[in-house]
């Protein structure tokens, strides 16, 4: 607060100091020439500093603000992208924002029937690409054209591994947010993210955290509606595997849970209702979880999966961080390394996402071996690929056709497959102005 005192104070000090000043004429002088000495060096400096270019010490590469603006990506640049990608080759467009490419390459003069589909869901955000299985039960085949036509789907490749007596799939395969199988031998999948109208993809090593929870314990459960690999494994069936679960291991036992609550103990397999649990596995183990009664189940994703909505799993890596890797043994699967039909997935650095078969068994298409297929997936722009499964599964449905050479011209049937269809109807969609 300035008070009336203060004020006082001010105006007798300059009051005085002022009248000094105009009373005293040398006093007047000196005054006057420190103000020009002081006026000149000002302009010195001014003149100075402007011959410096503006922002010298703050205008760098690690300083700028950088503005990402996402470029509109219209159907017609699209097309265009990919008749000059892929010229002297036979391309179709099914639907907006989607390309079908045939073609033959050769590698030490053998001739290799190719087909391709490139997608891009900033071209046409109605695209919804996602895992299906054969059937709500995981024990059940069809063919790719059934499973496609089921969904209504444009496009549909068969999909990961799987038992070829049971169809139980052989891997990660997770579908709206449900977790349905776990990962084997720590393959690779691919998980799909969706939010609004952006749809974005991670390759990885699949993982899953699962674990049974009771007031007095915590029991890590090593994994999920697949066919028992150790018998030292704990591992949990649901009624999606089937009507009933498998066999307890060697003196083992499996556990009933329905409700939370622990139901029947037995060694042979026990039938399940729908929301039913059982886990399968050690007789101490089981013991030890029946005597608490209540059983709560927790899975979780690994961190670098959080927020995926469809996972599925097969292997191995064909490309990675945009170079071939092609890791057969670190997977298991150096057994499916020879000249074969093969299915395969991929997706560019702008989001592309590429799908491919390759015809073999055949004297108009010897087949690729795993790191030709690398090497081709690297070609067409990949900055991550892997290989799904081939042989005489690989099929590829395009708007109503089986397009590649499948065996039976419809493939065999087959546990489950990756599908692509248009989804005008989807609430949850909201159109940017930058797609």
């Amino acid at each position: 607060m300035i008070n009336s005192k203060t004020i006082e104070y001010y105006q007798n000090y300059y009051g005085v100091y002022l009248s000094d000043y105009v009373g005293n004429s040398k006093a007047q002088d000196t005054r006057i020439n420190y103000i020009l000495a002081f006026i000149v060096i000002c302009i010195l400096l001014g003149a100075f500093s402007l011959s410096k270019p503006i922002f010298a010490k703050t205008d760098t590469p690690d300083t700028v603000a950088k503005v990402n603006i996402e470029t509109i990506y219209t159907n017609e640049q699209f097309r265009n992208d990919i008749i000059n990608k892929y010229k002297n080759t036979t391309v179709t467009f099914p639907t907006k924002g989607v390309a079908h490419i045939k073609k033959v390459e050769y590698i030490n003069s053998k001739p290799i029937k190719i087909n391709i589909v490139e997608l891009n869901t900033k071209v046409n955000p109605y695209l919804r690409i996602q895992p299906q299985t054969a059937s709500t039960k995981l024990n059940s085949k069809s063919t790719i054209r059934k499973i496609a036509q089921k969904q209504n789907a444009t496009i549909a490749i068969n999909g990961g591994f799987f038992k070829p007596q049971t169809g139980v799939p052989l891997g990660a395969l997770m579908i709206d947010r449900k977790v349905l199988t776990g990962p084997i031998y720590n393959r690779v999948g691919i998980a799909i993210f969706e939010q609004g109208n952006k749809t974005t993809f991670r390759m990885d090593n699949i993982d899953f955290i699962i674990n049974a929870y009771t007031k007095n314990q915590k029991v890590k459960i090593d994994n999920i509606n697949q066919p028992r690999m150790l018998s030292t494994h704990t591992l949990l069936y649901t009624s999606d595997w089937g009507s009933i679960s498998p066999i307890a291991p060697k003196t083992g036992y499996n556990l009933l849970i329905r409700g939370n609550k622990a139901i029947k103990m037995s060694a042979n397999p026990i039938p399940l209702e729908k929301n039913d649990f059982v886990i399968s596995a050690n007789k101490q183990t089981i013991i030890s979880l029946a005597k608490d009664k209540e059983i709560y189940i927790d899975l979780k994703l690994s961190e670098n999966l959080k927020g995926a909505k469809h996972i599925i799993g097969a292997g191995p890596y064909l490309v990675k961080d945009s170079e071939v890797f092609v890791d057969v043994k670190a997977q298991k699967l150096e057994a499916i390394n020879g000249k074969n039909p093969r299915s395969a997935i991929g997706y560019k650095k702008d989001g592309t996402f590429i799908i491919v078969t390759i015809d073999g068994r055949e004297k108009a298409s010897v087949g690729m071996t795993l790191r030709e297929l690398a090497n081709f997936m690297k070609k067409i722009g990949c900055e991550y690929a892997m290989n799904f499964d081939g042989g005489s599964s690989s099929a590829l449905y395009v708007k109503g056709k089986i397009v590649n050479s499948a065996v039976n011209k419809e493939g065999i049937a087959v546990s489950n497959a990756l599908v692509v269809n248009e989804l005008y109807n989807d609430s949850e969609l909201v159109i940017s102005s930058a797609q």
